[in-house]
Formats: structure tokens, sequence, C-alpha cells
């Protein structure tokens, strides 16, 4: 069993930063990939960043590069994503999502476990 937990969601103004967290737990190996992924309502999820947590390879969305950082702190099985310049589009709920090795890591398919979400909100 694997468990997902984020955190770090909020309401931040329009230019501001927050920082999200996915903490780990579970088989060990059952997450050396992780992404986020986000989903506003009436919108199809969406990829945001995915991290190979052995190779440290980083991956992101082309909405977000440039403002968004994906980080892990294998120690602590944990991994963050940095979100800084926030505009009203980034609102939406944001997922942690888990897999044993890598894919297609911008498909939510290549993913077996997924966090409960934390919304993200930006005001203009």
């Amino acid at each position: 069993q694997v468990l997902l937990v984020e955190s770090g969601g909020g309401l931040v103004q329009a230019g501001g930063s927050l920082r999200l967290s996915c903490a780990a737990s579970g088989r060990s190996g059952s997450t050396n990939l992780m992404g986020w992924f986000r989903q506003a309502p009436g919108k199809e999820r969406e990829f945001v960043a995915a991290i190979n947590r052995s190779g440290g390879n980083t991956y992101y969305g082309d909405s977000v590069k440039g403002r968004f950082t994906i980080s892990g702190d294998n120690a602590k099985n944990t991994v963050y994503l940095q979100m800084n310049s926030l505009e009203p589009e980034d609102t939406a709920v944001y997922y942690c999502a888990g897999a044993p090795r890598n894919g297609i890591v911008f498909r939510g398919s290549t993913y077996h476990y997924w966090g409960q979400g934390t919304q993200v909100t930006v005001s203009s």
C-alpha cells in the first residue's frame, strides 16, 4: 500500500508563490517516478511536472516551464513543487502521483498512486 499526501495549497495573489509538498509512504521503490497534475473546474487534468527520483531528471508542462520547479528529498520521501509567478490560470486542484518506474511522464495512466489533491487558488 502506497499513500501520497499533499500539503501546501492555499489562496495567493497573482505574482505570488506557493510550495506544495507530497509525502510518500509505503513500499520502498514504489514511487521512483513522481509527478504533479492539476485539474481546474470544467477542464481536463493537466500534467504539471515530474521527477525521476533515482536519476534526478525533471520534466515540465509547457504552461509552467520557467515558473515551477519540482524537487525531491529522498531521505524524507517527499517531493516538492515550488510555484512562482502564479497566475489566475494556475487555479486548480493539484494532485501528486507516483509510479514505480519511468514511463510517459505526462500521461496520467503512467502513475499507479494518487494523492487526494490540494486546492490552489490564485486571485487577480
